[in-house]
């Protein structure tokens, strides 16, 4: 499953590693370590602060973000690789084809180049990375015996087929009048607020969706296959069953409810997938001449793939804080979280 996202505290500048090495001391087992305790967004923490959501707004959606690069993305393919919308409104095989083409050379594309810069070329060596092991070569839990091959497999087998399929029949939906049409002539403020909306709620349907798969049947027989990545890299991310792929790209269908433009649909569907891919980097951003230029992996997440029973959720809505799961990266809350896990086994004192 997925990390999410960039509330967590990073510093796109100068990276100092003393303080990181002082605090791996302490928790232990990491190579590098952000700034702790890890903070959940301000959206929900009462009384407001203007001041602190307005911050918190900025530093995850302007400048360099992940989300502003998603947003340029979804516009680029629909200006220039998406059928128009008066030619979706029957199902045919081209458009269709052409969507998923897309879709597949997007995901070769991203997860590919990090790969490439992370673990091929080692281009920042260990700098930024969370967990100082490589990533398995061999493995008898992978279906094709090495956790790249298996990656790529379930990415790219099932992953983008099911992403273009969703895409497909939701704009065939929009082209046909079954979903209401957003424009931003018709309606600025909303069309313009969908895009800010839209990590929000995935952070909801997220923490839903991933505490439901960590059911023991589910975990089992779906989720499992996820979890075989204890140390995450680029293709760990949608590397899923295609039932929990199928439920966690399911969020889209939302805008059935609200409404969409074909951007829209665009967007929400690209920020999950390839998001996926950039927040399983297994290191903090990217990092080119002596300063972290894109925040990537976030540390809240790679503590989920290692000690399994924290964070289920994402950083936009505190889900984890209200239910007791949340690890901020701090020794006490490793210690809590040790405990919470003695009470859940029943091997507490």
């Amino acid at each position: 499953m997925r990390l999410m996202h960039s509330c967590e505290p990073v510093t796109l500048g100068r990276v100092s590693n003393v303080g990181a090495k002082m605090s791996d001391e302490k928790l232990g087992g990491w190579n590098y370590l952000p700034e702790v305790p890890i903070k959940t967004s301000p959206l929900f923490i009462w009384p407001p602060n203007p001041k602190d959501i307005a911050t918190w707004f900025w530093n995850s959606w302007f400048l360099i973000t992940e989300k502003l690069i998603i947003v340029g993305i979804a516009i680029g393919c629909y200006l220039w690789l998406q059928p128009p919308i008066e030619q979706t409104k029957d199902l045919a095989f081209w458009w269709v084809a052409q969507m998923y083409v897309r879709n597949l050379l997007l995901t070769l594309l991203i997860a590919g180049s990090l790969h490439l810069w992370f673990y091929t070329y080692s281009a920042q060596g260990k700098t930024l990375k969370f967990d100082p092991r490589p990533l398995m070569v061999n493995g008898k839990q992978f279906t094709l015996g090495g956790q790249v091959r298996d990656n790529m497999f379930w990415t790219l087998g099932s992953g983008v087929l099911i992403w273009t399929t969703f895409e497909a029949a939701l704009i065939w939906a929009l082209s046909n009048g079954y979903i209401k049409l957003i424009t931003f002539e018709a309606n600025p403020i909303w069309f313009v607020a969908i895009f800010f909306l839209i990590p929000i709620w995935e952070s909801f349907y997220f923490y839903v969706i991933h505490r439901m798969l960590h059911f023991p049947l589910l975990y089992k027989h779906v989720h499992s296959l996820h979890h075989r990545n204890i140390n995450v890299g680029p293709w760990s991310g949608m590397s899923m069953h295609p039932i929990e792929q199928i439920i966690f790209l399911g969020s889209v269908f939302v805008h059935i409810l609200i409404g969409a433009h074909p951007v829209h649909i665009l967007f929400h569907l690209q920020y999950y997938f390839l998001t996926a891919i950039t927040t399983h980097t297994g290191f903090q951003g990217l990092f080119i001449n002596d300063k972290n230029r894109l925040a990537l992996g976030t540390f809240h997440h790679q503590m989920h793939h290692r000690y399994f029973e924290c964070n289920y959720g994402s950083l936009e809505i505190p889900w984890d804080k209200v239910f007791g799961s949340f690890h901020d990266g701090t020794v006490e809350a490793n210690e809590k979280m040790q405990k919470r896990r003695k009470r859940l086994t029943g091997t507490a004192s």
